[in-house]
């Protein structure tokens, strides 16, 4: 028999009725045959009031915070969702049991609050599948090499899935969301948004990495490294196919850009009067690495004659303090003059693999910008992908106007 995957988010699952709503949309892939394994996410809002709970508890006691034990708590969400689900299936007359990431267990490895999967053992759930039992595992968790509880990172369920596809060799994995698939921008910030049918991998890693809210970024990437065939669907519509995300190129490759992102609450760092000599970006970089603080956009400008350089990168803005604490402590191993940083910055990609063969889309994209008065703090480029830094007040105005000038709403 072929295995699916399915994985439901948060929105799917997020009251009784609506688990017991997409516990149907798995009996219905249960009854063609299929051995299915299920990975859902905590209901809507869960995480987030967990959160508040640890919020109000920690204090300016540095000894209060512990990340162990954050993740300890914020894994509870999962492990209620996925009871609730094999009840919900066992009420259907399908066998079902849940399963949480130590118990299977799921290996991860890392800091917490931002490990990462190293290996998932499938043997349990492969002998459940013998007796044509549905697992049904908690996403967003693992366990370390200590033995603590560990969390993936928000929205790590999607990569539960994904990698969990990998183990068990799965025919596909179909992520239902509150969304039907990958349009070629966010519906709620332009008009005429169209749904992609498919998507190249390279495309989807660079949708989610800019903002997209599809897939989180990691997902994308297993999904690539153990080629594992995705599939986009909304709970609420579940008959319809959504988005398949696979190394097929996408039909119309006449066209430059598919999709536009975007990504607020962005943070711009510069350091200035570093001394320009080799070491100096990588021990920046390595200190904020150990940290799990992912660094976007990079920008270094040197000067030849003074032999002193500016360097600017670009974190999310929930990192900026704690990035600038890190440059603060280094300051007198690496010697530079001083750091100016800035908030309430959006980042805004265009991504298509038709920008390979067409020349002028970078020229397109700053004119379209220029006549709209939005000015560009920060340019990075890929072979698929041009992004700005522009100031976050003007996000939605920026993605109307390259959705509309790149013609995306014709696809």
């Amino acid at each position: 028999m072929s295995i699916l995957v399915l994985k439901f988010g948060g929105t799917s699952v997020g009251s009784v009725d609506l688990i017991k709503s997409a516990a149907q949309i798995i009996k219905k892939e249960y009854d063609l045959g299929h051995n299915i394994a299920v990975v859902v996410s905590a209901m809507s809002g869960t995480t987030n009031k967990l959160i508040e709970n640890i919020n109000l508890i920690n204090s300016e006691n540095k000894n209060a915070h512990d990340d162990a034990e954050y993740d300890a708590i914020v894994a509870s969400g999962e492990q209620i969702t996925s009871g609730l689900m094999a009840l919900a299936l066992k009420d259907l007359n399908i066998d079902a049991r849940s399963w949480l990431g130590w118990q299977l267990p799921i290996y991860t490895s890392g800091n917490h609050r931002h490990s990462v999967i190293s290996k998932i053992e499938d043997e349990k759930i492969i002998n459940g599948f013998k007796n044509r039992q549905v697992a049904v595992v908690a996403g967003f968790q693992g366990v370390g090499s200590d033995g603590r509880i560990t969390t993936i990172g928000r929205g790590g369920s999607d990569n539960t899935a994904v990698f969990l596809a990998s183990a068990l060799n799965a025919e596909r994995c179909d992520i239902y969301t509150d969304v039907n698939g990958v349009y070629t921008t966010d519906p709620r910030m332009a008009d005429n948004v169209k749904r992609l049918n498919k998507i190249s991998y390279e495309e989807m890693i660079e949708m989610s990495s800019q903002g997209a809210k599809v897939l989180q970024t990691s997902s994308v990437e297993s999904a690539i490294n153990h080629n594992v065939k995705v599939q986009v669907r909304s709970t609420f519509h579940p008959d319809d196919m959504g988005t398949v995300i696979s190394d097929e190129v996408m039909n119309n490759e006449s066209k430059a850009v598919s999709g536009v992102a975007y990504s607020k609450d962005e943070a711009k760092i510069t350091v200035i009067g570093l001394v320009d000599q080799p070491g100096i970006a990588a021990t920046i970089f390595n200190a904020l690495s150990n940290k799990s603080i992912n660094v976007d956009m990079i920008v270094q400008n040197n000067f030849i004659e003074r032999k002193e350089t500016n360097l600017t990168f670009t974190v999310p803005v929930t990192d900026l303090d704690q990035s600038v604490k890190i440059l603060d402590d280094l300051k007198s191993s690496i010697n530079y003059e001083k750091v100016i940083s800035e908030n309430n910055l959006s980042k805004v990609s265009i991504i298509g693999a038709g920008m390979r063969n067409q020349p002028g889309i970078a020229a397109k994209m700053f004119d379209c910008l220029s006549k709209n008065n939005i000015n560009i703090e920060v340019i990075s480029t890929s072979e698929i992908k041009i992004s700005v830094l522009i100031d976050m007040a003007r996000t939605e105005e920026a993605v109307r106007s390259l959705h509309q000038i790149f013609e995306l709403d014709k696809l």
